[in-house]
C-alpha cells in the first residue's frame, strides 16, 4: 500500500532553541515522503536560529514561510494553502517526536477512509506533573482505558475529555491542537478552515474547527500511539502572553463564548456557560482557583466581559467573516500575479 505524503506544519513564534529541536525531531523521522513546513510569525530571530532556518530552507529541507503577523489559526490556514500533503499534520514549535510518529497519525487513514482526523496523545508535562501523584489501585500512574460519555457531549466535553491520560484508540469530538492531523479535502472539499477570529492563545480553535468537522461524514479519531511530548515553553510560541494579564483573561472567555455561539445549540451552550462560571470563575475542581472573594469577582467581570465581546464578533460576522490573515495573503497573491514579469535584456 502507498503511503500518503504528509505535510508537517509548524507555525511558530519567538521560539529560538525549542524551533530547531522541534524541526530536528521532524527530520529524523523515517517515513518515505513528508515536508515540513514552517510559518514564521517572529520578527527578529537569534542569529543562529536565522541561519540554521535559511541553511535548511536552501536545503529544501524545510519549506521556511515568513509573515509580518501573529495569529495561529491564521498561520495554519496560510500552510493549508501552501502544503503539497494528502494528509496535514499539526505540531507546535514546542515538542519532542518519538520514532514512527508519522507513521502512526498515517496508518489511521489508510486503514480507514471513514476517519478524517487524528486526535493524537499528547504528554503534557504540566498536566503529567498535576497528576503525579495520583496512583490507581495497583499503585501504577494514574491512566483511563476510555473517555466517559460526558466527553463526547459538546456541551460540557472539554472538561471531560483527556487525551493525556487515556490509553485505548477510540472516536472522540476534538483533538488538542500541537497533535493533530487531517485529510486535506477537509478544507478543498468542505471548505472548512480555522476561524481567524479566535485569538490570542487562539484556546478552543481547534475544537470549534472539529465541531465543524463532525458536519461532514468523517470520523475524528483519537491514537495513542501518535503521541508526543509538549513541552509547553513558558514564553513564546503563538501566544507570548502572561495567562495573568487582563488580555489574557478576555481572550480565554471570548473564545469559549466563540466557540459556543457559532457551534452549540441553547441546551449545549447554557451547560457550558455554567460549567465554565463555576470552573473558571468560581474556582471549582477541576480548575482549583483561589476561592478568594476578590478574585472570584475579577475573574466574573472578565467572564461578562469575554461574553459580550464573542456576541459582538459573532454579530460582525454577518459582514465580516473575520479571515483577516486569508485576506491579507489573498491581497499579496493578487498583487503578485498582476505584477509585470521581467523582460529579458537584449
Amino acid at each position: 500500500m502507498t503511503l500518503s505524503y504528509i505535510s508537517v506544519i509548524i507555525p511558530t513564534y519567538q521560539r529560538e532553541e525549542t524551533l530547531r529541536n522541534t524541526i530536528e525531531d521532524v527530520l529524523q523521522q523515517e517515513y518515505p515522503q513528508f515536508e515540513i513546513v514552517v510559518v514564521d510569525q517572529t520578527q527578529n530571530h537569534q542569529p543562529e536560529t536565522e541561519k540554521y532556518l535559511e541553511n535548511l530552507d536552501k536545503l529544501n529541507k524545510i519549506r521556511w514561510f515568513r509573515v509580518n503577523w501573529a495569529s495561529l489559526p491564521g498561520a495554519r490556514n496560510y500552510a493549508v494553502r501552501r502544503a503539497k500533503g494528502d494528509i496535514l499534520i499539526f505540531i507546535d514549535d514546542d515538542i519532542k517526536l518519538p520514532p514512527g510518529y508519522l507513521h502512526a497519525h498515517s496508518q489511521n487513514f489508510q486503514q480507514n477512509p471513514a476517519i478524517g482526523a487524528v486526535a493524537g496523545r499528547v504528554f503534557d508535562r504540566m498536566k503529567l506533573a498535576d497528576y503525579a501523584h495520583q496512583k490507581t489501585e495497583d499503585n501504577s500512574p494514574y491512566s483511563i482505558d476510555y473517555l466517559p460519555p460526558e466527553a463526547m457531549d459538546p456541551g460540557i466535553a472539554w472538561y471531560h475529555i483527556d487525551l493525556v491520560h487515556t490509553t485505548k484508540p477510540q472516536r472522540v469530538i476534538s483533538a488538542r491542537g500541537c497533535n493533530m492531523s487531517f485529510r486535506r479535502d477537509i478544507f478543498t472539499k468542505y471548505n472548512i478552515w480555522f476561524d481567524e477570529r479566535f485569538r490570542g492563545s487562539a484556546v478552543r480553535e481547534e475544537s470549534d474547527f472539529c465541531l465543524r468537522l463532525r458536519q461532514t461524514d468523517y470520523q475524528i479519531w483519537y491514537d495513542p500511539e501518535a503521541h508526543l511530548v509538549h513541552l509547553g515553553e513558558e514564553t513564546g510560541g503563538c501566544h507570548d502572553i502572561t495567562t495573568r494579564s487582563p488580555k489574557y483573561q478576555l481572550t480565554f472567555y471570548h473564545n469559549h463564548f466563540l466557540m459556543a455561539l457559532k457551534n452549540l445549540n441553547l441546551s449545549q451552550q447554557l451547560r457550558l456557560y455554567a460549567k465554565l462560571f463555576d470552573c473558571h470563575v468560581l474556582g471549582n475542581p477541576p480548575c482549583n482557583k483561589s476561592g478568594s472573594p476578590i478574585k472570584i469577582i475579577i475573574r466574573g467581570i472578565f467572564y461578562c466581559l469575554g461574553f459580550f465581546d464573542a456576541v459582538w464578533t459573532q454579530a460582525r460576522g454577518l459582514w465580516d467573516n473575520g479571515q483577516t490573515y486569508t485576506k491579507i495573503d489573498s491581497e499579496v497573491k493578487n498583487l503578485s500575479a498582476q505584477e509585470p514579469s521581467p523582460q529579458l535584456s537584449r
